[in-house]
Formats: C-alpha cells, sequence, structure tokens
C-alpha cells in the first residue's frame, strides 16, 4: 500500500460519483482522478464560476471525461435537499460519494443559513444531512462507498454536547477540530449502522496530511503570523494537493479500503506521502458518543437516516 499511486485505481467506468467541494484543492484533484478512471463524475460546489472552471481543466487533460457541475451549498440544508432532488430525478443509483468540502478555522464565529456554527455545519451537518438524502440511491448500488474528509486535527477535537454550535464561547481551532472529529466518528457510526440495517453502504474515512490548498489561507492564513510559519515550514512538512487527494481515492476506490477504515499519509504524523492506515484517537472510538451525536444531528438537520431508509 506504501507506493499507492493513481495508476492503481481500477477502472469505473459506468460508475456514478459525486464529490463535494471538488471545484478547488483536495476535492478538484479527486474527481480529477476519478473521471481520468471513468467514473462519471458530478462536482458540486457553492461558486458555479469556479465550477464550470473546474470542468474544463479537467476536460483539458481527459477531452472525454464523463463529468458534470452541479451547485451545492453544505452550508445550506435546503441547497442540500435541493441538490439531492435533482441528483435523484435523473440517477437511479449512487456508486461513490466523497464527502469532501470544508472550511477551516475562521477568525470569527459565522452563522450557516439554518443558524448553525458554520464550520460544524459546513464540515459536518450539511455532509451529513447530504448523505441521508443520498442514502436510496447509495443503497441501489452494487458495492457503494461513501468516504468521509476527516482530519489530523480530531486528534486535539471533543465533542462538546453542552455548547455543540459554540454559542458560549467561539475558539477558531476548537470548532474546527470538533468539526472533523464528528466527521470521523460519523463514518465510523455509518459503518456500524450499516451493517446492522443491512443498507449496504461501505463508510470509510480520510485525511490529507498536510496538503497545500486554499483552505489555510482562506482560514487560519488570515492570521499574518500563523501564515508565515507555515510558508516557512510548507516546503518540508507539506504536499501537493494532488498527493493530499491519494488518501481519499484509496478509501474510494482500493479493494484493500477496510469498512470503517481511516486513511492518510504514512510519514511522520501523518503529514505527507503515500497512503496507510491512519491512526484513530479514543474520543472517535466512543460508540455512546457517536450515538448520541448521530440523534443530535437527526434533530438538528430534521434528516432521519431510518426514516428514508424506511420510506425508500
Amino acid at each position: 500500500m506504501t507506493d499507492w499511486t493513481t495508476a492503481d485505481i481500477p477502472s469505473l467506468s459506468g460508475k456514478t460519483v459525486v464529490v463535494t467541494g471538488a471545484t478547488g484543492g483536495l476535492g478538484y484533484e479527486t474527481a480529477l482522478a476519478l473521471a481520468g478512471a471513468g467514473a462519471i463524475v458530478i462536482l458540486t460546489g457553492r461558486n458555479d464560476a469556479k465550477g464550470l472552471r473546474a470542468i474544463e481543466g479537467i476536460c483539458e487533460q481527459f477531452p472525454n471525461a464523463l463529468i458534470a457541475y452541479e451547485h451545492l451549498d453544505l452550508a445550506s440544508l435546503a441547497s442540500v435537499a435541493d441538490f439531492t432532488r435533482r441528483f435523484a430525478a435523473s440517477n437511479e443509483q449512487l456508486d461513490l460519494l466523497v464527502n469532501n468540502a470544508g472550511v477551516m478555522a475562521l477568525p470569527k464565529r459565522q452563522q450557516t443559513e439554518d443558524g448553525f456554527e458554520m464550520q460544524l455545519g459546513t464540515n459536518y451537518l450539511g455532509h451529513y444531512a447530504l448523505t441521508a438524502r443520498l442514502l436510496p440511491q447509495l443503497r441501489r448500488a452494487k458495492a457503494a462507498r461513501v468516504v468521509n474528509l476527516s482530519s489530523l486535527a480530531h486528534r486535539s477535537g471533543a465533542i462538546n454536547f453542552d455548547d455543540l454550535e459554540s454559542k458560549r464561547s467561539y475558539r477558531p481551532w476548537r470548532a474546527y477540530c470538533q468539526s472533523k472529529l464528528a466527521m470521523l466518528m460519523f463514518s465510523l457510526e455509518l459503518q456500524r449502522r450499516s451493517l446492522v440495517a443491512g443498507w449496504g453502504v461501505r463508510s470509510v474515512a480520510a485525511h490529507p496530511g498536510y496538503a497545500r490548498t486554499d483552505l489555510i489561507p482562506n482560514g487560519p492564513g488570515q492570521d499574518r503570523w500563523l501564515w508565515q510559519i507555515n510558508k516557512r515550514l510548507q516546503p518540508f512538512i507539506s504536499q501537493s494537493a494532488a498527493d493530499g487527494a491519494l488518501p481519499t481515492l484509496f478509501a474510494a476506490t482500493a479493494p484493500a479500503a477496510e469498512p470503517g477504515g481511516y486513511y492518510g499519509p504514512n510519514w511522520f504524523y501523518e503529514l505527507k506521502g503515500p497512503p496507510a492506515p491512519a491512526r484513530i484517537m479514543a474520543q472517535a472510538k466512543d460508540f455512546a458518543s457517536a450515538a448520541m451525536l448521530w440523534d443530535v444531528s437527526a434533530t438538528l438537520t430534521g434528516v432521519s437516516f431510518d426514516e428514508i431508509a424506511a420510506a425508500a
């Protein structure tokens, strides 16, 4: 596994894929590689102009790529519902969902359209609702996968059920770490529930290590001092967005990717390098907290996996 590259991606001909946050960075590189392997790839994002440029960029490398762009804002439950309705109207099944979109360490507390703290809402709650609403299409696929993007930041994360949306106290990194821990817990809990309920969906998580994308300059990089340190260290501890996407691509396509697995780079502290099994912190394995987070998410979003599965 330590020398796994995009050349190892099997043929994805006939497979339908949705990638969130695919207009740049890790999402774009993920969509590019999946399109190159023959998949029917639906790129999603909230900036339509960037989406069209992403389509053009992929077509430049793969002129015969089967790709499309759809508007999807994970910070809006209405946008999530609209996207899933459009998708269901034209797609019987979904083979792969890559939950990649995210925001990082916003200096000031912001809210989503639905009033959620922005990092929790965009990074986690939007993806929870999206995955639930796409469950009928995932279940119709022969071997569907859901890949959820977590982060090294999950290691410092804690789910604060007493102030989940940071209304009483907001700290940028604490909120970010919580959101990425939530994504990993969601991935593990989704796999457990899929097995029990017989949904037939394989849930796998991944993280990119330290990948050079716009996520940092648009978030913590707004802190000039921190950004200067990052720029000096980057050549030694980081990797390109294309390399950062490899753990996601491994989780999404490799036959060896385990249900309930977690993959990241294999170098020191999992900062860079080819994909390998990643370290999962104890708090992510707290099954009671994961079940509670699942129930709270259903209440906050008004979207229930069990109700959707029963109605399908």
